[in-house]
């Protein structure tokens, strides 16, 4: 997927500019996809002169005026042209899992803060998504039923929650098995 797709898909649900883009990417579509604001921000540019995007100066109070996005309809054709398309599933490339390996071959204690540490990011980014589930959609002032476009938001977000389940379920795997591993010499090489 490209940030193309990303992009066409918020601005669908909701057009807007690029800095209330950029937030959204932080808030919700960070679930799967993440973006820097200069990313999104040449991105847009890219895409409105493509034809993808139009936008339209929206006057503010106090404030310069903003630039909001909304999809063109050779945007809309692009996206439906690519969730046509297969794509591969998708292989898991993960630094911290080659580092956990090669622990064999030095002090596996030496790893418990740096997994210490990933153990905290991941409950602190599972903590905003469960935040984020309540106020969107489970929580007494989420809408209720969901539309459509809010049932697939939350499928999503739940496929976020419960693979931050599963990372801190492995990460607690990973220490004890450090900790237990920390006492015991490091395997001799050749």
């Amino acid at each position: 997927m490209a940030l193309d797709h990303a992009i066409l898909v918020s601005l669908l649900e909701k057009p807007g500019s690029g800095y209330e883009l950029a937030r959204r990417f932080d808030r919700s579509i960070g679930y799967f996809w993440t973006a820097t604001h200069q990313q999104i921000y040449r991105v847009l540019g890219r895409m409105e002169g493509n034809g993808l995007l139009a936008s339209r100066e929206v006057p503010q109070q106090g404030r310069p005026d903003k630039k909001e996005y909304s999809v063109a309809g050779p945007g809309r054709a692009a996206l439906a042209e690519w969730l046509h398309e297969p794509i591969e599933p998708e292989s898991l490339r993960h630094d911290l899992a080659v580092k956990i390996r090669g622990a064999a071959f030095d002090d596996p204690a030496a790893l418990i803060h740096e997994v210490e540490r990933h153990h905290r990011a991941h409950s602190d980014r599972l903590a905003r998504y469960l935040a984020g589930e309540r106020r969107d959609f489970t929580g007494p002032d989420a809408p209720a039923p969901l539309d459509p476009g809010q049932e697939l938001q939350h499928v999503v977000l739940r496929g976020g929650i419960a693979f931050e389940r599963m990372t801190i379920a492995w990460l607690d795997d990973v220490l004890a098995t450090l900790h237990r591993l920390g006492a015991t010499p490091p395997t001799a090489t050749a």
